[in-house]
């Protein structure tokens, strides 16, 4: 593997001997014998306890550590000694799988380095066999107990569980919880419908949200708390009206749409979306007067004024249509042609 490359420069002394940097700054001196691997896990901190799983940080992460039930999205490398290219990566992935800890992930000290990492941080871990494929490897590609390097990225966690014990409680059971903590599983929800819908999974997405909102919907809040729980359904509502017009149900998505209204009755994202609704189903007055509502909020918007353009086509297409329908059907008669043969058409 090309370590010289991936973790900075040596420089080599005399015939017997190389020089490296520590990270307090003084020099390193490594021994001939030592494999690459065996020379980087010397300033690498422990984290397993036995030296079976070493992590160097690369760029610091911020917020709380990795839950174990979460269900973490990384992007990561792994490589064998002396080999330049990864064994296993999902880095070329546009978008990578959402990975439940403890049922997704199949190695123990992949599982180990992300409990210890936070949101945003990029770390290289080294896991002896015993944290990895083990005394037998992974044949043909991994060999026999060997020790691999994986770099990972850790992009964000969501934590379900907390979400998944709640919602498994009855109402009467979940009204004794506190208000922060129903908008907290309320959120929890709507960020999983949120990565569910960018990965285009929009049934599930629906699913997420829904559950989202009745929760919402269900809990009473004094009023000052109220505009909380509001503020949390409108973006719910929003996720939703926006899924439906994915699924291509466009009367579902004006229905969560002026919901949003309700609540909001200015918001120019519900306009907007109950206006893509009503120009699907050729509702085109009302997805004129909901876009127009739209652009008054937002008058710069591009999305906003590109539908005003494409619903001003589609008018257009729809009037020609129907002007072409017209005169077929009260144009003179062909020269060819009777009054009875023509008149069977409107019996």
């Amino acid at each position: 593997m090309a370590l010289q490359a991936r973790y900075g420069p040596r420089r080599i002394r005399g015939p017997g001997t190389a020089v490296g940097v520590q990270p307090d700054g003084s020099e390193a001196r490594f021994v001939p014998h030592k494999s690459p691997y065996q020379r980087l896990s010397r300033w690498m901190l422990d984290i397993s306890g036995d030296r079976g799983v070493l992590k160097d940080i690369i760029r610091e992460g911020a917020g709380e550590l990795v839950s174990p039930d979460a269900s973490v999205l990384v992007k990561y490398s792994g490589y064998l000694e002396h080999m330049d290219k990864p064994f296993d990566s999902n880095c070329f992935r546009k978008t990578p799988r959402l990975m439940k800890l403890g049922e997704d992930i199949t190695l123990w000290g992949m599982e180990l380095g992300i409990l210890s990492m936070r949101r945003g941080e990029l770390a290289r871990f080294l896991f002896k066999p015993a944290y990895a494929y083990g005394t037998l490897g992974c044949p043909p590609l991994i060999p026999p107990n060997s020790t691999v390097l994986f770099e990972i990225e850790l992009l964000d966690f969501l934590d379900s569980a907390e979400s998944d014990k709640f919602c498994a409680l009855s109402a009467e059971q979940q009204d004794r919880f506190p208000l922060q903590k129903v908008l907290k599983v309320a959120a929890t929800e709507r960020e999983f419908g949120n990565y569910l819908f960018r990965q285009n999974r929009f049934y599930y997405a629906k699913v997420r949200y829904k559950r989202a909102l009745s929760l919402l919907r269900r809990r009473s809040a004094p009023p000052e708390e109220l505009h909380l729980v509001e503020a949390a359904k409108l973006l719910v509502l929003l996720n939703l009206s926006f899924t439906y017009l994915k699924l291509e149900q466009p009367a579902r998505a004006l229905h969560y749409g002026e919901q949003a209204l309700i609540i909001d009755q200015k918001n120019a994202k519900a306009l907007f979306r109950c206006g893509q609704a009503c120009l699907i189903m050729t509702e085109y007055q009302k997805a004129r007067d909901f876009l127009v509502r739209a652009q008054k909020e937002q008058p710069f918007n591009h999305d906003i004024n590109n539908e005003l353009k494409k619903l001003a086509s589609c008018y257009r297409d729809y009037t020609d249509k129907e002007k072409e329908m017209c005169h077929r059907m009260f144009a003179p008669y062909d020269n060819g042609s009777t009054v009875g043969e023509n008149s069977r058409f409107f019996n």
